[in-house]
């Protein structure tokens, strides 16, 4: 049995982060789509992951925003074998919207905590840690954490792979760090809260989500929020999650959408490759597009369209330029794909 994720019907919704991947790929939780259905899987090898658009009669074909778990995923797929529309309940959730990543974070990290540890044992926490509900605390092999305070009353904390927390950092669950990545000393970090592989993160978060490869390395706060893969906020960078008023916040998904009322917590949403400059401060409500420069001396307009530089037009060879200094800082380089993927979106764009 073969399932094909199928993003055709929802990558509109979900831009900026579905214009420069496939829906299944955006991380909620601590797993993309893709690799919590992977992950389910191959718990039960039930099937396998299939992205050719050549559909047969053994191919179930499912929605790619929908989100897995181990109690649902049956259910999904059982609807999708015959046919069914795949509503949102309390038991599956939906992405429809880019704000939805942030909004169901928590259901979603709580349920990938239970995927990967599944019948796991955690690698000893050391002596030093200040500890709370140590049994909903999960750390992977090589990761370092020494000197911290982990608070797991109100949701787990999971620290992956070689993955390295230094001195001082307060954590509040649930929270998930990726494989690789680091959080400097003396980060507070509020649930529900997911940074993605290879990301550094610093300062003050609460229930946002880094993707990949992503920096907030220093002091400034991040609410309420999601960034994409090579994003990077520069020192003293901080957005607003709640109006002065304390009234509802709206989004709206590129300047000619419509304004979608999201409740009174909403902060940045930031596109792959973009980035600001130190002391940059966002408003509620904040959407900015793929490779994005931005540098203002006061608030940043709330809608920042793809290949912004400043007040410009991003010369796309120089935004091309720019992501692979930025990559090349964790030994990367942009593939032939990504880069036609950024070349059809600034074609698209112009």
């Amino acid at each position: 049995m073969l399932i094909y994720l199928d993003d055709h019907h929802c990558k509109q919704g979900l831009k900026p982060f579905s214009s420069t991947r496939h829906v299944s790929d955006i991380r909620v939780g601590i797993l993309t789509i893709e690799e919590k259905w992977a992950q389910l899987l191959q718990l039960d090898s039930v099937g396998q992951l299939s992205f050719s658009d050549s559909i047969s009669e053994e191919v179930i074909k499912v929605p790619a925003n929908v989100i897995p778990t181990k109690n649902n995923y049956k259910s999904i797929l059982a609807l999708a074998k015959n046919g069914n529309v795949i509503e949102e309940s309390d038991e599956i959730k939906i992405l429809n919207y880019p704000w939805d990543i942030f909004q169901k974070n928590e259901w979603a990290l709580n349920h990938d905590f239970e995927i990967l540890t599944h019948g796991r044992t955690s690698q000893p926490i050391h002596a030093s840690n200040a500890i709370q509900n140590e049994k909903n605390i999960f750390i992977e092999k090589g990761a370092i954490v020494n000197h911290c305070m982990l608070n797991a009353n109100n949701g787990p904390i999971y620290i992956g792979k070689n993955a390295h927390i230094m001195e001082g950092v307060f954590i509040r669950g649930p929270f998930s760090l990726g494989e690789e990545s680091v959080i400097k000393m003396g980060a507070t970090i509020y649930g529900a809260t997911s940074i993605g592989p290879f990301c550094v993160a610093g300062g003050e978060i609460k229930n946002s989500i880094m993707m990949q490869y992503s920096n907030k390395a220093h002091y400034g706060y991040l609410g309420d929020s999601v960034l994409g893969a090579w994003c990077n906020l520069g020192a003293g960078t901080t957005n607003s999650n709640l109006k002065n008023s304390a009234g509802e916040v709206s989004y709206k998904i590129d300047q000619s959408s419509s304004s979608i009322k999201v409740g009174n917590k909403a902060g940045l949403i930031m596109g792959d490759y973009s980035r600001a400059a130190i002391n940059t401060s966002f408003n509620t409500g904040t959407i900015v597009g793929v490779s994005c420069n931005i540098f203002e001396r006061g608030f940043p307009p709330v809608n920042i369209p793809d290949f912004t530089w400043g007040n410009e037009k991003y010369d796309f060879s120089k935004a091309l330029r720019d992501i692979e200094n930025w990559m090349k800082l964790k030994n990367k380089t942009l593939s032939m794909d990504q880069i036609d993927k950024l070349k059809n979106l600034y074609q698209t764009e112009n």
